[in-house]
């Protein structure tokens, strides 16, 4: 996935506390596990949160409620924003398996002081656009700036790129190069046509 970079967007506001994995992602529909197309789910026993979303333009950028993403640890909940077009959450707070699985998935979820939340929802709410600088932890609204926190190894991930997978390779790929050599030598038996796939 392409690393992140600065951007300015419109954002949607959802000043509610503690909205869950199933209120993201109902249950049911965890049987789909293409992760394309789960948009469709995102948010669907709210249908008047959805019409109000689809009527400020489906922006990419969420302004939530605290304790955002709690419950289940579906990855799922990450894929359906993303899949409805979300690039970036912000919350005083975080589930977090949730705000993991935003790192591990290329979307931001940056935490925010509850007062500093409030101040950038009234400016967002009155149609100004946000400018996100995901390195200086900012958000630039109408003049103003914004700070945000986002935990050091998932902002090294959003920027470079990488996941969980490709953050090890990148990081650690020469000294796991290395040990797999002196294990076909140490033990040639470990090492077979499979295991060598």
């Amino acid at each position: 996935m392409p690393g992140f970079t600065p951007f300015t967007a419109p954002a949607f506001v959802l000043a509610e506390d503690d909205v869950d994995t199933d209120i993201i992602f109902p249950a049911r529909f965890l049987l789909h596990t293409e992760r394309k197309g789960l948009g469709r789910f995102a948010f669907h026993d709210r249908p008047a949160l959805l019409e109000a979303y689809e009527a400020a333009g489906k922006p990419p950028v969420l302004l939530a409620g605290a304790n955002f993403g709690c419950g289940s640890s579906r990855e799922h909940a990450v894929w359906s924003l993303d899949g409805m077009g979300l690039t970036a959450v912000f919350a005083p707070s975080f589930g977090e398996i949730f705000r993991g699985n935003c790192a591990n998935n290329g979307m931001v979820a940056g935490m925010m002081e509850p007062a500093t939340l409030a101040a950038l929802q009234a400016l967002a709410k009155t149609g100004n656009d946000l400018a996100i600088d995901l390195a200086a932890q900012t958000v630039t609204c109408a003049g103003q700036e914004f700070a945000f926190t986002v935990p050091d190894s998932d902002r090294e991930m959003l920027l470079a790129g990488w996941n969980n997978t490709t953050r090890i390779l990148a990081l650690h790929g020469q000294d796991i190069t290395a040990f797999e050599k002196a294990q076909r030598s140490a033990a040639p038996w470990l090492w077979t046509e499979e295991t060598e796939a």
